[in-house]
């Protein structure tokens, strides 16, 4: 359930891109999957630090605060993807 809740957390996130300029990496397609992978690996990272174990929170384990840890992950992978997108514009 806490990946799943990463996922859905990462959608969100996503979502907000229609108010950026279009210039990342993949366009729509690569902000979407920043965020999605983004989301996931610091899910991962921040209840394996919490739990002291690298596993997916189940049913039980998961709250809003679990599904909250993908936030920090989903906007550093968007603006990874953004700022790679911008890069190759100015090469180019």
């Amino acid at each position: 359930m806490g990946l799943l809740g990463w996922v859905i957390m990462g959608l969100a996130i996503w979502h907000f891109t229609i108010w950026l300029p279009d210039r990342f990496w993949g366009g729509i397609v690569g902000a979407f999957l920043g965020s999605l992978i983004g989301g996931i690996i610091t899910g991962f990272v921040i209840y394996a630090i919490k739990s002291s174990t690298l596993k997916v929170p189940g049913e039980k384990a998961t709250d809003i605060g679990v599904v909250l840890y993908a936030i920090p992950g989903a906007l550093i992978g968007m603006a990874v993807v953004y700022l790679i997108g911008i890069r190759n514009d100015q090469s180019a």
